[in-house]
């Protein structure tokens, strides 16, 4: 049973109410036991109140059906998230109202029909329910939100048929664009656009174009297109057939597309195809930029491919001959050429004679010194420089060239020049642990070793003398000229002190030092005359048993001197001993000397008993006898003192 229904029979019921109905019987009770009140007459006392009950209405079954029905189609059931056709009933100024066929009408804002030029009533749309009851009460509908519905829906078939769409773009984002799609947006990342990689996103904003839905997410209904899918679907075919009718050494025309530190990527009309640096020029290049250009059409030429890998490695330089198979007649041995340092090894620098022409110059080329040389050092690149051709082989294509043979040889008049022990003023260019390498003039030099620096200090490396760049006098010791040597000195231009130095640092002498160095092995001592001895460790010790400690002076014993190896070796040791054994000495001596001392006065007074006065020598007999006497004279007074054996 309906409402209606419930309705219909309620009438009836209230209509047929019997007198005797609790509430009237009620009443017929109270008039009996209550006292009876005097009736005041009031207005409309001819009223008949229950007037409405004496028409009584009976509907039959039927009747009652019908009316159900037509009360069940008077209003339809609608959910939230509904999507329902509506009709504009009325317009206002900011707002459509829409007809739903629900208890009230919606009202959905004039916004959301921007795209409909000629809007009037009684147009339908496919609306979305949003809220059926808000808290006013009021339906909420949103034709926006249909039509986004709709076109997730659509868009979800075309990526599951992988059917093509059009779509607007609308603007740039980070990575991207932004697609409008049936009125959803959509992300179009940067690398979808093109085949070729696109950095100036702004110059598709506003434009029209095809796409393919390539990614979809439900959940958040997001979906990701791609223009590059279109375009790599087109150009496979292409690729097939292009790939089919190659060959190597086949010129094809294609566009740089990418330009990278290690070659060009070139568009060969749907296929790739790689230029490496090594094959753009036969000259060197440091980068393919200064060859090649984006968009720029050139012809190359198939050096290799893989069908299977679809790798195409092309060729500039192949389209011209090699400059080696034309090299000019003016390149002979012996020319004087002109280039640019093109690239620079240990070895050596290669100089570019013309663009794919080059020549080693040799580190033994670069100059007529003897030291050794770091091409790193004298060479840069991109300096031009003139050589002269020593060597030349066209089927190796090779070349060897020389900067040193522009000049002459120095090394053919140095007997004149720098005859032995002649003196110079040199200038330091390298600094080794064994010794010091000078230059006399360009391309002469020699070295000066660490021993012959100086007569009288030991150094532990030279640069403790001298330093890099400093001017030193030297000395010529000896001359080889085969090969190119000088041996140098320093310490010649003055006479050896060693001689003088012998007789004053005697072993067994003594001088003050004091401690500049030490190790495990012991202490370098400085000593007067600029002069260092060595004192091992053991003999460092000092009276208290402890080493003597670096910058203390104290004095030395000279236990060593060598005049040949220029070394003095010391001991603060064995002084101790050698003055202990000093102090012995003299306490023997002085022993010694006490007891002949007392010997003498023993001797003398025996010799004055000798010659003593023989009265002196009476008297004492007497004194003697005297003594004598009184002795027994005690003895006999004891032994009367005695008890008797009785």
């Amino acid at each position: 049973m309906n409402f209606f229904s419930k309705i219909l029979n309620a009438d009836v019921q209230l209509n047929g109410a019997s007198l005797h109905e609790p509430g009237v019987e009620t009443a017929t009770t109270n008039e009996l036991h209550e006292t009876p009140i005097a009736e005041m007459p009031t207005a409309h006392d001819d009223f008949d109140w229950n007037a409405h009950r004496k028409v009584v209405n009976v509907y039959s079954p039927a009747e009652i059906e019908k009316y159900d029905k037509i009360y069940d189609h008077s209003f339809v059931n609608i959910e939230d998230g509904q999507l329902i056709n509506g009709t504009i009933v009325a317009l206002t100024s900011n707002d459509a109202v829409v007809n739903i066929g629900f208890k009230s009408d919606g009202l959905i804002s004039l916004n959301e029909f921007r795209d409909i030029s000629d809007l009037k009533i009684g147009d339908i749309f496919e609306v979305m329910v949003v809220e059926k009851e808000d808290k006013h009460g009021s339906l909420r509908l949103s034709r926006k939100q249909a039509k986004n519905v709709r076109s997730w829906e659509r868009i979800v078939e075309i990526h599951k048929n992988e059917e093509v769409v059009q779509g607007y773009i609308q603007c740039k984002t980070k990575g991207g664009l932004i697609v409008d799609i049936f009125g959803l947006e959509t992300f179009l990342p940067g690398s979808q656009i093109d085949v070729r990689p696109i950095t100036d996103y702004d110059q598709f904003v506003g434009k029209t174009m095809d796409f393919k839905v390539v990614k979809i997410n439900k959940v958040i209904k997001n979906a990701v297109v791609s223009h590059k899918a279109l375009i790599e679907s087109d150009i496979e075919a292409q690729r097939f057939e292009i790939m089919g009718k190659l060959e190597k050494g086949q010129v094809l025309e294609g566009v740089v597309k990418n330009i990278t530190d290690f070659g060009a990527f070139m568009d060969l009309g749907g296929l790739d195809g790689l230029l490496y640096i090594t094959d753009i020029s036969w000259g060197r290049i440091s980068h393919p930029s200064e060859v090649l250009k984006i968009e720029q059409k050139i012809q190359v030429v198939v050096l290799d491919f893989d069908d299977n890998k679809k790798r195409i490695s092309l060729g500039l330089k192949q389209l011209t001959p090699h400059p080696w198979e034309n090299l000019d007649e003016h390149y002979k041995l012996g020319s004087v050429v002109s280039g640019k340092i093109v690239n620079i090894e240990d070895y050596g620098a290669f100089l570019e004679i013309q663009p794919g022409i080059e020549g080693l110059i040799h580190v033994s080329e670069i100059t007529w010194a003897n030291t050794p040389i770091n091409s790193k050092e004298f060479f840069k690149s991109g300096d031009e420089y003139q050589a002269k051709i020593i060597s030349i082989d066209k089927e190796t294509r090779k070349m060897s060239l020389s900067v040193k043979q522009l000049t002459t040889d120095p090394w053919s008049e140095i007997e004149n020049k720098f005859p032995q022990n002649s003196v110079h003023l040199s200038k330091v260019k390298n600094i080794t642990p064994y010794g010091v390498f000078v230059e006399l003039v360009s391309g002469v030099g020699g070295m000066i070793h660490i021993s012959d620096l100086s007569w009288l200090r030991r150094f532990n490396h030279p640069s403790d003398y001298v330093k890099i760049g400093d001017d030193i006098k030297i000395k010529v010791l000896t001359i080889d000229k085969e090969h190119r040597k000088l041996q140098l000195g320093h310490r010649q231009l003055e006479e050896d002190p060693w001689d003088a130095l012998e007789e004053v640092f005697k072993i067994g002498s003594i001088h003050q030092g004091t401690v500049v160095k030490k190790e495990d092995k012991g202490a370098s001592i400085q000593l007067q005359y600029g002069l260092e001895g060595f004192c091992p460790a053991r003999q460092l010790f000092n009276e208290e048993g402890k080493q003597i400690g670096l910058d203390e002076t104290a004095d030395f014993c000279v236990i060593e001197f060598d005049r040949n190896d220029k070394r003095i070796l010391l001991s603060h040791s064995k002084l101790l001993e050698k003055n202990k054994k000093e102090a012995e000495v003299q306490q023997t001596k002085k022993v010694k000397s006490d007891q002949d001392t007392t010997k003498k006065a023993v001797k003398i007074i025996q010799n004055k008993i000798e010659t003593s006065k023989l009265g002196d020598i009476a008297a004492l007999s007497q004194i003697q006898e005297k003594m004598k006497n009184k002795e027994n004279d005690d003895n006999n007074i004891k032994k009367s003192d005695l008890p008797s054996a009785e």
